[in-house]
């Protein structure tokens, strides 16, 4: 593991872990994070990787999917097991739909297929980031998210960053939960796609919707949602989504 050359950095600057092994990408990744502000970390391979997350906790990963000695799937889902709250951000060149939802499956928050634009990975970057930093002061209580009981049988707080199906907790990645409490808050109302991607993601998120439909995949499998009508989430067409709940 290796940070980027230059000056030595402030302590409370933030930390992003570059894993990746190819030093065509890695070199101006890290370089491009050290110009942003960010304090950039590297590891070349998976082991390099829990190496690094053994001996501190950055504030975010950068992970791309194909490395030399693990299958990017099986590393991403050992680090949210151990870092349940880290933002993971996948590069992936697998720019099919089903990798994706595996990907995000396995604990990733978002995706950028390669290639992409580094002003496209910067925002995804500062979204993740945002995000954790507005969890963090939830749970330290500087906010006060409400608890949402939507009813038939689900349950989710807030606070907690925790949901509950028919009594059994829900093992959901940090974005799954954010979308799913957001749905829940506003039951019965139809809202649009870009509102669900700017309120969720980012004011500024890039792109097309499809990290929603990813999203919303992953939630109706956990929930059990297949049913017509659904249970919780209702496609509204030409519109966005409805979530079902009392």
């Amino acid at each position: 593991m290796a940070g980027a050359r230059g000056s030595p950095y402030h302590a409370t600057v933030t930390q992003v872990l570059l894993v990746e092994d190819d030093e065509r990408i890695s070199q101006p990744l890290l370089h491009m994070l050290g110009r942003e502000g960010w304090a950039p970390l590297h590891a070349a391979d998976g082991a390099a990787a829990l190496a690094a997350l053994a001996g501190t906790t950055p504030s975010l990963v950068l992970l791309d999917l194909s490395l030399p000695d693990v299958d990017g799937l099986d590393l991403c889902a050992t680090i949210r097991r151990d870092h349940p709250t880290l933002p993971i951000v996948m590069l992936t060149a697998r720019a099919q739909e089903v990798d994706v939802v595996v990907g995000l499956g396995a604990g990733a928050d978002d995706y950028v297929t390669k290639p992409f634009r580094v002003a496209e990975l910067v925002a995804r970057i500062r979204a993740r980031l945002r995000a954790a930093e507005a969890a963090e002061a939830a749970a330290a209580g500087t906010q006060a998210p409400a608890t949402a009981t939507p009813g038939d049988g689900l349950h989710v707080d807030a606070d907690a960053r925790r949901a509950w199906l028919d009594g059994e907790e829900l093992a959901l990645t940090p974005k799954e939960f954010d979308l799913l409490a957001y749905l829940a808050a506003h039951p019965g109302v139809a809202l649009r796609r870009e509102q669900i991607m700017s309120d969720v993601w980012d004011e500024h998120w890039w792109g097309s919707t499809r990290t929603l439909d990813t999203h919303v995949a992953a939630l109706r499998r956990k929930l059990g949602d297949s049913g017509d009508p659904a249970r919780f989430i209702t496609t509204v067409r030409g519109v966005g989504l409805r979530f079902e709940g009392a």
